[in-house]
């Protein structure tokens, strides 16, 4: 019953009640990536859209991928994909927001530190 009212109710649980009744009749099934997440578009191509696998979080979406999506590239990974340099690094979302989280050095968020031994802080008298 629970899966049922985040259908209905939520749409970052994955698709709604709306989207599924619009892929079911007018998707057409173009790929899949590598976190689970389902590419779709209609029969001329002119929408494109993803079933996310899990929470709907747009930074899950692959580079190669968004550009199909956003129309970058007529075709899909799945028949064309972008030729890999050797500087590229693997495809990781975006983590802000989360406890694996970026924290640049002096962040109030980075983990402790040891203090400086030259360093003497100043207190009030």
């Amino acid at each position: 019953m629970s899966n049922f009212l985040l259908k209905v109710f939520t749409w970052w649980n994955g698709q709604t009640f709306g989207t599924q009744f619009f892929t079911w009749r007018y998707g057409k099934r173009v790929g899949e990536d590598a976190q689970g997440n389902v590419f779709y578009q209609n029969a001329d191509g002119a929408r494109r859209w993803v079933v996310y696998h899990g929470e709907a979080e747009a930074s899950r979406v692959s580079p190669e991928w968004h550009g199909w999506l956003h129309h970058t590239y007529q075709q899909p990974p799945t028949e064309a994909p972008l030729p890999r340099q050797a500087w590229e690094k693997p495809y990781v979302p975006n983590m802000t927001g989360t406890a694996l989280a970026y924290h640049p050095p002096g962040s109030q968020f980075a983990p402790a530190r040891a203090a400086r031994s030259d360093y003497d802080a100043w207190a009030p008298e």
